[in-house]
């Protein structure tokens, strides 16, 4: 307390009309007092993708563990994915009915932006005549059709290598096509079907000198740290894009209150300004006679359904309005039902205002696609000890460590991941030590309390 009174008494007296005057202790000498400090309460992550284990950066330890030992799996089968052979990948190609058109690829830039007019330059001098762009074939000594990209967006571009038929004695041929792509795409090459006219669409398939599944169903890049970040376009869900959920429209949010009539509001949306919803039902009531002084909840299920789903077979409604001159003026309109109609604005507006005004409407949904676990299933079906890096993210302190101390390990993967187990391990030792080991990893950051994220 003398400390705490002596700390106050250092401070200006503006300060010190706010915290309060405190007694001198009835004391008549004191010895050895150590001296008192202020820390300033730090306040938690507001951001949605921030978790107690990236604000510690144990999870960037956990990333790079999984990277450097970790086992990929085929998300499909679940087998093991290993290196494939060039020999491998020929007997996957051959796999091929006779006579199937193919084109072999070597994919050079994934997902970039870019113009890429040097690397254009430096495929034609290397001899190679056609590339494919964002899934377009185009032909490099067109002048008349001269490749521009807008470096603004990404791109994917590939150098068509060989185009060739699947029959007897191609093998050969095949090898060397395929060895070139391998050389100029750094292990990676995709074979794409070519259909004949009406013969549907063409199907690419990626084969890789590193990783890939002994059935064929999918080939991985090499492990990187990046492919297990919910914040990374390579790592994260692309259907949540690695929150974890997704907005979607409640339908108990649409009906504001089921026991009075539309007339009186029972539909949210007729009480947002403007006017276009209000007229939108009035136009709806009029078309199917739908009563709008009958209590919502005694609305036959089909009524309730129009204004929640749509109107039948895209039935078009009469809309009637008017115009900037005071005219009326009538249309045709498909309603495509409130929960349709706000879920699609939701994605398509570029306005903060809008979204912020559709969201009183959603809820957050679980990712179907992901489970919640935010990341690709190629990240989640590697594992380290026959657990993926989201189920680590699911304990707690005390149970990540416990997690820690059973993995088995061959000698060389110990020894790769010593250093970064040690550094795991004292990271959750500290959040031990100070009282938070009951924290999950994957909970979210911005649901901790002050005291929480102070410690």
């Amino acid at each position: 307390a003398e400390g705490q009174r002596r700390y106050v008494e250092s401070l200006s007296a503006y300060a010190r009309q706010f915290l309060g005057q405190m007694e001198k202790p009835d004391v008549d000498t004191i010895e050895g007092l150590s001296p008192a400090i202020s820390i300033d309460q730090k306040t938690t992550s507001k951001n949605p993708r921030s978790t107690v284990g990236t604000v510690t950066e144990v999870y960037d330890y956990l990333r790079l563990l999984f990277a450097r030992v970790g086992h990929p799996h085929c998300p499909t089968c679940g087998k093991p994915i290993a290196a494939q052979s060039v020999e491998q990948i020929l007997d996957s190609i051959e796999l091929n009915p006779e006579g199937t058109r193919l084109m072999v690829l070597a994919p050079l830039v994934r997902m970039r932006k870019g113009e890429f007019t040097k690397l254009f330059d430096e495929v034609r001098r290397d001899g190679f005549s056609r590339v494919v762009v964002d899934g377009e074939v185009r032909n490099l000594n067109d002048e008349e059709d001269e490749i521009k990209l807008d470096k603004k967006f990404k791109h994917d571009i590939d150098v068509v290598v060989d185009r060739i038929s699947i029959k007897q004695g191609v093998r050969r041929r095949l090898a060397d096509s395929v060895e070139t792509a391998l050389r100029l795409a750094d292990g990676l090459v995709a074979v794409r079907t070519v259909p004949r006219d009406g013969g549907g669409e063409p199907v690419e398939t990626m084969f890789s000198e590193r990783f890939a599944c002994p059935d064929g169903h999918v080939s991985l890049p090499e492990l990187e740290p990046r492919i297990f970040s919910f914040n990374n376009p390579h790592g994260a869900c692309p259907s949540c894009t690695g929150l974890g959920y997704t907005r979607e429209v409640d339908p108990d949010l649409i009906v504001a209150d089921a026991d009075l009539s539309i007339a009186d509001g029972a539909l949210a949306p007729g009480t947002v300004s403007g006017g276009y919803y209000q007229n939108m039902i009035q136009a709806i009531c009029e078309h199917w006679d739908i009563p709008q002084d009958t209590p919502w909840r005694e609305l036959d299920g089909w009524q309730q359904d129009v204004f929640l789903w749509g109107t039948p077979d895209g039935e078009r409604v009469p809309m009637t309005y008017r115009n900037k001159r005071g005219r009326t003026r009538t249309y045709r309109m498909r309603f495509e039902g409130f929960v349709n109609h706000f879920q699609r604005r939701y994605h398509d507006t570029e306005s903060e205002m809008v979204r912020e005004g559709i969201e009183r409407f959603m809820y957050d949904a679980a990712c179907e696609a992901c489970g919640g676990d935010r990341l690709r299933p190629e990240s989640l079906a590697v594992t380290v000890g026959g657990t993926n890096i989201a189920e680590v993210s699911s304990y707690d302190v005390q149970g990540a460590v416990e997690w820690l101390d059973q993995l088995e390990l061959t000698d060389t993967e110990r020894m790769i991941g010593r250093r970064i187990v040690r550094e795991i391990k004292e990271r959750l030792q500290f959040l031990a030590d100070v009282g938070v080991g009951y924290l999950g990893l994957g909970r979210a950051a911005r649901s901790l309390s002050g005291g929480e994220a102070q410690r």
